[in-house]
């Protein structure tokens, strides 16, 4: 993980504001989000924003997921399944960590709301 910094904390907070729009029902890449930010390439720094969200009761950290829909941060949060629960109760089926009509459930962060 990179050290703390303003410019981190700065990325982290524009990683969250994204975050915080995802709507109930639908997920996004941590991809998606970087190339939101202007960042294409710095998919994992947005990993490692997540990461430090788990404190942040207002970032559905559990609606980002990789490319291809595997729930690939599960292990960050507390309790083996919980990532896949708060998904379930949002209505998007996950079977062994990857989310089924991944597609159907994916949300296109949109540049016009930063």
């Amino acid at each position: 993980m990179p050290k703390k910094t303003f410019e981190n904390d700065n990325f982290f907070e524009r990683v969250y504001l994204i975050v915080r729009q995802i709507p109930s029902g639908k997920v996004t890449s941590y991809g998606a989000i970087a190339k939101t930010l202007g960042t294409a390439r710095s998919a994992r720094m947005v990993g490692w924003a997540m990461n430090a969200a788990h404190n942040l009761a207002d970032v559905p950290a559990h609606r980002v997921v990789n490319r291809v829909g595997l729930l690939s941060g599960k292990h960050h949060f507390d309790g083996t399944n919980l990532m896949q629960q708060l998904l379930e109760n949002e209505g998007i089926e996950v079977v062994d960590n990857q989310i089924v009509d991944f597609e159907k459930h994916f949300w296109q962060p949109n540049v016009s709301e930063q």
